[in-house]
């Protein structure tokens, strides 16, 4: 299984913006569909936002507009553009991966269907 370093997070103001990065050692990355979790104080893990081999994307409504998830194969990354950002969206962030891709917009949203996570990256934003 491919291992996944997340790297970016921080403290940011409202209305500011962040990206994470997550790299991923071992593996064949291009054959991975990946995705972003998030885990707020006291909450459950949620996703945010996935992406599959060939593109194609996937947003929780929250972040709708506000996010971006790509991925750039030859450096074994995929990233999470955020922007606008809310107190709400304080949370460890959590890159995860599933090899062969992801199958639907229904099953990309649950952590069951990822073998490979990170260690996860704090984001705070402060109002």
């Amino acid at each position: 299984q491919v291992q996944l370093v997340e790297s970016g997070g921080g403290l940011v103001q409202a209305g500011g913006s962040l990206r994470l990065s997550c790299a991923a050692i071992g593996g064949t990355f291009s054959t991975y569909g990946t995705a972003w979790f998030r885990q707020g104080p006291g909450k459950e893990r949620e996703f945010v936002a996935g992406i599959r081999i060939l593109g194609g994307t996937y947003y929780a409504e929250s972040v709708k507009g506000r996010f971006t998830i790509s991925r750039d194969n030859a450096k074994n990354t995929v990233y999470l553009q955020m922007n606008n950002l809310k107190p709400e969206d304080t949370a460890v962030y959590y890159c995860a991966a599933r090899s062969g891709g992801l199958t639907n917009s229904s099953s990309a949203r649950k952590t069951a269907e990822y073998r490979s996570w990170g260690q996860g990256t704090q984001v705070t934003v402060s109002s």
